[in-house]
């Protein structure tokens, strides 16, 4: 049976999942989520999760959500991207969905997806900060390393890389952190990578422009 992902593709945590499907080579297909026209507020989505939030995942009788649920429960049944300490891995992706995408997923929103008049500049640049700060760890981390943990790519890099690849700005320069841009190369050179706008439906381009909504 064919496993579904509701996602789309502004979203980084709907990318971890997504990604991780399409390395592991599951049979698998995206459901578009049309989360800027409120799709994730509707009464049918919140019973799909009540969370309110992307990715879920479906296959046969199951339904999960939370993307390090997600990738951990595909990386177990694939017998992949776990070839490392799984206490090292889950320490990568609660600190990932912590530090690292729990704070470049709203700086990015902030900045790129309200109208100029909202955008709340001193919170911008109080997130900016704590991102640099995570920024700064991974960098350092994967000073002399490949990968974050072991001698082979992880879903802790499908996690860590969620939102790192997006071209809109939210205050992360690949330039600046050499060892990040060498590893993003080095994840998106495995066969099956694919961009988050590539991979998954939505695409900014696709909606009209916010200044005439």
């Amino acid at each position: 049976m064919t496993a579904q992902l509701w996602c789309f593709g502004e979203s980084g945590n709907a990318y971890k999942a997504a990604l991780t499907l399409e390395l592991t080579g599951y049979d698998w297909k995206p459901v578009f989520v049309d989360f800027f026209r409120g799709e994730t507020r509707d009464p049918a989505f919140l019973t799909l999760n009540e969370m309110g939030e992307v990715p879920v995942f479906q296959e046969g009788g199951m339904t999960l959500t939370q993307s390090a649920v997600i990738q951990l429960h595909i990386a177990e049944k694939t017998g992949t991207w776990l070839d490392g300490h799984r206490a090292e891995i889950m320490r990568w992706l609660f600190w990932d969905n912590h530090r690292l995408s729990g704070q470049a997923g709203p700086t990015r929103f902030l900045m790129n997806f309200l109208p100029p008049d909202k955008c709340p500049t001193e919170a911008i640049a109080f997130q900016q900060k704590r991102l640099r700060a995570a920024y700064k760890t991974l960098n350092e981390h994967l000073a002399g390393r490949d990968w974050i943990v072991g001698l082979n790519p992880t879903i802790a890099d499908l996690s860590c890389c969620g939102y790192l690849y997006y071209p809109e700005p939210f205050g992360f320069q690949r330039a600046e952190w050499p060892n990040i841009d060498r590893w993003l190369d080095a994840i998106a050179a495995l066969p099956g990578w694919k961009h988050p706008y590539d991979l998954m439906p939505g695409n900014p381009s696709d909606r009209v422009p916010k200044e005439e909504t």
